[in-house]
């Protein structure tokens, strides 16, 4: 005990000590750590661009004003703003680490991300979301973590894990930790589901805040929704329904991402009367649009280039997303706010030069700068790579006659009810689907037809199935159909473009079927080399031939969708 209490004190002296330091470099009675001279800097506050030093004492921002520091930088000539802030994203989306990922958005100014570890979850439960925490500790970036409100999405999947309110109730005192992440089973909130409103409760309880997911709620349904204690949404796709849900008070998350891009809709809200209320959000972010388009700064241009006034658009993507989740000391250049600075060059490219993060430069001169990549737990590690309990598929198990066909809607995650098919015929675009379970060994298979699809020989899989993460396939025979979904497994998950009994293309997701072990680089061309691969097989050139199938499995989504136990009428909500 008495051990302890020096432990107590001592750290206890250490706060004093770097406050007492902290207040010596505002009052200039010290040189700074670290002096940003001649800044042209956004003060988020007033709403305006100032001149002045920027100085650092232990990661804090002491001053602004003039200032001396043990180094200094000159940036005049350059507009400086504090780090971005991406509201809601699954990392797993990225098909690479978490230390990968940091490497990827670091360079385009990103400081911090509110991560949801939803995918993970459904694979392995609260040890994938302990596996996340500590794949993000000490990284370059700030990952704060909502906590999945739905595993499995809905009672119809067959997902690794299922997580009540009681499963993560302790993950809520994580010093990282800032709510629950989007409430997708928004039926079951206006409906008083007595589970659902418990996850609500429980996070309040916390005091944490409540995300949603809750595309198209309107009326009554959508006051019951907030009612209940939901906070925001990032599922508007009309300017419509994102301000009827902001004059209720829901904060919007304006998402921008790979899957769904909805920033050009919601351009009217990034004004003077509603920007307060609103955030950017990526949500999915895949390997190729990491490496070429950006992240949260590539919204900003966007949003510029669309005629925003530029401080809406970088207010918009730093201080309001650091004000509704609470995070008092980011999001701001102002005496004892953090230090995550992003360095740029103008408003119109709005190209990022320097990224410091708690006063330490982590990326300059066009590189980031190295980084220890954090240790994961040996075992919970193995656990993430062992996460395929699944027996050889056979051609057999995948013979079918009469079957719903499920029509691909071109850009969209909506289908169609095509009716049925006595077979596959892929001189008419008729393709088998299947799904098979992979968790628990139960030996389901959902099969059914697709159409639009265009594959023409062998087959294409992935283990990357929204939201359960079975395996889920589509080919134009049941032998290279079962070798696909048997490759998958070799490789502890992944991406299988196979023909012939032999693999054309593939990239392993080793990471609980998810995430890469390599680099972002050497992921996103095995990745566009699996793209190639399928479209050469056929697959339609609208069509993304992974992203596509990994929104089939996902039977939240009208018209139809399939599932490990065959396909489902969303509409009618039931087998058909």
């Amino acid at each position: 005990m008495g051990y302890m209490g020096e432990r107590t004190e001592e750290k206890v002296a250490r706060k004093l000590a770097k406050k007492q330091k902290l207040v010596n470099v505002a009052a200039k009675r010290v040189k700074a750590d670290l002096v940003l001279k001649n800044a042209t800097y956004l003060n988020v506050f007033s709403s305006e661009f100032c001149v002045g030093d920027i100085a650092v004492s232990d990661g804090l921002i002491a001053g602004v004003g003039e200032y001396e520091g043990v180094r200094e930088v000159d940036v005049s000539g350059k507009f400086v703003c504090p780090g971005l802030i991406d509201a809601h994203i699954h990392l797993e989306s990225s098909m690479v680490s978490p230390a990968e990922f940091a490497r990827a958005v670091v360079r385009h100014g990103t400081t911090t991300v509110i991560c949801d570890p939803h995918e993970i979850a459904n694979v392995m439960g609260v040890d994938g979301i302990r596996y996340m925490m500590e794949a993000t500790e000490g990284l370059p970036l700030d990952v704060h973590f909502m906590l999945p409100s739905c595993v499995p999405a809905t009672p119809l999947d067959e997902s690794g894990c299922t997580l009540d309110y009681q499963a993560i109730d302790d993950l809520y005192d994580h010093p990282r930790v800032l709510g629950l992440a989007e409430m997708m089973n928004y039926v079951g909130v206006i409906n008083g589901d007595p589970a659902v409103i418990s996850k609500i409760l429980a996070s309040q309880a916390h005091h944490k805040k409540i995300d949603g997911h809750a595309p198209d709620l309107s009326g009554a349904d959508l006051n019951a929704y907030i009612a209940a204690g939901v906070y925001s949404d990032h599922e508007c796709s009309t300017c419509q329904n994102a301000l009827e849900k902001l004059q209720l008070g829901q904060f919007i998350m304006i998402r921008e991402g790979t899957a769904a891009q909805n920033l050009r809709a919601l351009l009217p809200l990034l004004n003077q009367q509603y920007y307060s209320r609103c955030m950017f959000a990526t949500d999915d972010k895949h390997p190729l649009d990491l490496l070429q388009g950006g992240h949260i700064d590539y919204i900003i241009r966007e949003a510029i280039a669309c005629g925003v006034d530029p401080i809406i658009a970088i207010k918009v993507a730093s201080h309001q997303a650091a004000r509704y989740f609470l995070m008092n000391n980011k999001g701001a250049i102002a005496p004892g706010y953090l230090a995550d600075l992003v360095v740029f060059d103008n408003f119109r490219h709005f190209n990022i030069q320097q990224v410091y993060k708690r006063g330490r430069c982590v990326f300059a001169d066009g590189e980031v700068l190295p980084f220890d990549a954090p240790a994961v737990e040996p075992s919970l590690s193995r656990r993430a790579h062992e996460t395929f309990r699944i027996a050889p598929v056979t051609p057999q198990q995948l013979a079918a006659g009469d079957l719903p066909v499920i029509g691909i809607v071109p850009g969209e995650i909506i289908t169609q009810n095509l009716g049925r098919a006595a077979a596959p015929d892929p001189t008419h675009d008729i393709l088998k689907i299947a799904v098979a379970e992979r968790h628990h060994g139960t030996g389901h298979i959902g099969l059914g037809y697709i159409k639009g699809y265009g594959l023409r020989q062998g087959a294409v899989a992935t283990s990357f199935a929204h939201d359960s993460h079975n395996i889920i396939a589509v080919g134009a025979d049941d032998a290279d159909l079962s070798f696909a979904i048997n490759r998958i497994s070799a490789l502890q998950g992944g991406i299988v473009v196979a023909e012939g009994g032999k693999v054309i293309a593939e990239l392993p997701l080793p990471v609980a079927g998810l995430m890469s072990d390599a680099p972002l680089e050497e992921v996103n061309d095995l990745l566009e080399q699996a793209k190639a691969a399928a479209h050469r097989m056929g697959v339609s050139p609208g069509i993304d031939p992974f992203m596509t199938l990994s929104f089939m499995s996902l039977p939240v989504i009208p018209a139809l969708k399939i599932t490990t136990h065959g396909v489902f009428d969303v509409e009618q909500w039931k087998y058909i």
